[in-house]
């Protein structure tokens, strides 16, 4: 008995908890799958590339949704959003949404594809939101939020992936009066409701997250991190600019507070938001800015688990030096730093860190608050800026080439 009990615990061990990655970020919005029973160990013969299919330009991430691979790509002068089969790498379906995209840093589109509502929803690289079915790629209608709402594209391009807030599909936008955070009917991509602003326009995507006990919209802006209500009206803003606009990464929630950072040299910060009779209150709970900032977070999301963030510390104004970073979120000390790691981008599961790298390999890396454990690592792609996504146990990369998926299955 004891013996087929031991042996059902190893097979539960092994068991992969199946999980879709149907936007930027993964199911929850901050970098984490819940997926079990991945690789603990390198395997001696390295990883299993499983396909390798032809992708195209672009720092679109992917979307996984019912073993469905979906991303923004440009070629043959489009933009398209395309299909991919899970578990075989097939074209199921691509569709152009737009002219092709051209800008100094880089062309093609920017944003990760939301996967909802029996819809992939895609914004380009010049600001034209779209809605295209998922099952036949067919598309069903598109705007163009710029346009529209006459403003203007931002300067290294539109860079929000879209975020679904009830029977709305939200981004940050371009407005005549600077930038704008703007919701569309699900349905029909008719206009909801806009929020207009003097910001700039910034590239980073919002979330929906519980602050001082309300749900709300929040938003980085180029110039200020702002709380919005679910309907679009104004909460609250602390004011946190960068040079260039650079506030990429997405806000997220420790405990009661938000996290923030930002390349250029410029730092990060913990924030407490407090309900007050008159509205909210902002509190910096911790702030580390400079030359000596403990995590500047250039385009890269940091990872909170177990009361540490896990993030990539950009040295200088986009500069060539980055180091992988291990700090306590409460308090802003560092744990542990590996210098000179590289740029990359990250997804965590089952207790490991899964990094994508501009060298174009992958870092197995495991999780611990108490030192840097590399499992192992692979060239895999060309190089990339696009974080991993993960379902069922194939982690799928892309990178201006192709779209390629990895099997990091716990092998028996």
């Amino acid at each position: 008995m004891r013996y087929l009990a031991s042996m059902a615990l190893v097979l539960v061990s092994l068991t992969v908890f199946a999980e879709d990655w149907p936007q930027h970020l993964g199911p929850h919005r901050n970098g984490i799958s819940q997926e079990i029973g991945l690789i603990s160990a390198w395997p001696e013969s390295g990883l299993t590339v499983k396909w390798r299919s032809p992708g195209g330009a672009g720092m679109s991430g992917l979307a996984i949704h019912d073993s469905l691979v979906v991303t923004l790509v440009q070629k043959e002068a489009q933009q398209f959003a395309v299909a991919l089969d899970r578990d075989s790498g097939n074209m199921k379906w691509e569709t152009a949404v737009a002219p092709a995209f051209r800008n100094s840093m880089g062309n093609g589109p920017r944003a990760y594809p939301l996967c909802a509502a029996g819809k992939a929803f895609v914004f380009t690289g010049e600001g034209i939101l779209a809605a295209v079915n998922l099952a036949d790629g067919k598309l069903i209608w598109k705007v163009d939020t710029v346009s529209q709402f006459k403003g203007r594209i931002a300067d290294y391009g539109m860079a929000c992936s879209p975020l679904l807030v009830n029977d709305h599909v939200v981004v940050t936008t371009g407005h005549a009066q600077g930038s704008a955070l703007a919701a569309f009917k699900v349905s029909d991509g008719s206009s909801a409701w806009v929020r207009p602003w003097s910001d700039t326009i910034g590239y980073s995507s919002p979330a929906v997250i519980e602050v001082a006990g309300q749900s709300q919209i929040v938003v980085y802006t180029g110039s200020n991190l702002r709380g919005v209500s679910l309907s679009g009206e104004d909460l609250w803003r602390h004011p946190y600019v960068t040079p260039y606009d650079c506030n990429i990464v997405t806000p997220l929630k420790i405990g009661k507070d938000l996290f923030i950072s930002s390349g250029e040299n410029h730092g990060a910060a913990l924030l407490g938001v407090e309900k007050t009779g008159a509205g909210f209150l902002v509190k910096k709970r911790w702030e580390s800015t400079g030359s000596t900032s403990v995590l500047r977070n250039e385009w890269q999301t940091s990872i909170l688990v177990d009361g540490y963030l896990y993030g990539f510390d950009n040295v200088g104004g986009a500069g060539p030096i980055t180091h992988l970073t291990c700090v306590e979120a409460a308090t802003g000390m560092v744990a542990w730093q590996q210098s000179r790691f590289g740029k990359g981008n990250a997804m965590a599961a089952d207790g490991k860190l899964f990094v994508s790298m501009m060298s174009g390999e992958l870092i197995v890396i495991k999780i611990s608050s108490e030192e840097y454990i590399e499992l192992g690592r692979q060239k895999i792609t060309r190089g990339t800026r696009q974080s991993p996504a993960l379902s069922d146990g194939i982690l799928i990369l892309r990178d201006d080439e192709s779209i390629v998926a990895v099997d990091i299955k716990q092998t028996k």
